[in-house]
């Protein structure tokens, strides 16, 4: 192969593999706002500006395409989370802010638009597509989870916080945060404002510091 047949090859290639990322950003728009069952494979296509025979050839039918979609933006959100946990490697003098910025910006994760359509179509189509739960989570909050046990154990090995199990700390971390989120935001139905994120970050990280903060040590 030449070096000109080799780098048409390649971008042949790239461009098969920006159309499908097209194709899977513009089906989950539609899902989104149509829902599963109203979303038609035309209108995907015309959002994402490819014809429709090429969503077929890509994505071989709707049901298909949809897990796809969920799954491409479950990768999104979680490659996001794990940028706002990456804070933690080098969290400074004091670890109280830094974990209280974590907080509060995994919360901005969690109430955007990516992250809320993705919990109401994985939860609204749970009956149709029951696998998907496990798909959505392994890729969201488990590997969240295991990105906050890894800062949390190098923490605890420094002395910023107590001897601990990592994992279940970054377990109770991620309660602390969304279970107020999805009471307050009546399970996506109410928007919750940036005082009442902020709110629920600082409170979720003093309790968690009462549990895993270092011990005073004796006066």
């Amino acid at each position: 192969m030449t070096e000109t047949t080799a780098a048409t090859a390649r971008k042949g290639a790239r461009g098969r593999i920006d159309k499908r990322q097209a194709i899977l950003d513009a089906a989950f728009t539609v899902f989104a706002r149509r829902g599963y069952s109203q979303a038609c494979v035309q209108e995907i296509a015309e959002e994402a500006g490819v014809a429709k025979l090429t969503v077929y050839n890509h994505l071989s039918d709707k049901e298909n395409l949809f897990r796809q979609a969920l799954t491409a933006a479950a990768e999104t959100v979680s490659e996001e989370c794990l940028a706002v946990a990456d804070r933690l490697r080098d969290p400074g003098d004091d670890l109280r802010p830094a974990l209280e910025e974590v907080a509060y910006r995994l919360l901005q994760v969690c109430r955007g638009e990516r992250a809320h359509a993705l919990r109401w179509l994985t939860y609204a189509q749970i009956a149709r597509f029951p696998d998907l739960v496990d798909t959505v989570q392994s890729r969201t909050s488990h590997r969240l989870g295991e990105g906050l046990a890894d800062r949390f154990a190098r923490l605890s090995l420094s002395g910023r916080l107590r001897p601990c199990d990592p994992a279940v700390a970054a377990e109770q971390f991620l309660a602390l945060l969304t279970g107020p989120l999805e009471a307050r935001g009546r399970l996506g139905t109410r928007e919750i404002t940036d005082a009442e994120a902020s709110g629920m970050a600082g409170s979720a990280v003093d309790t968690f510091l009462r549990a895993y903060g270092p011990e005073t040590p004796p006066t």
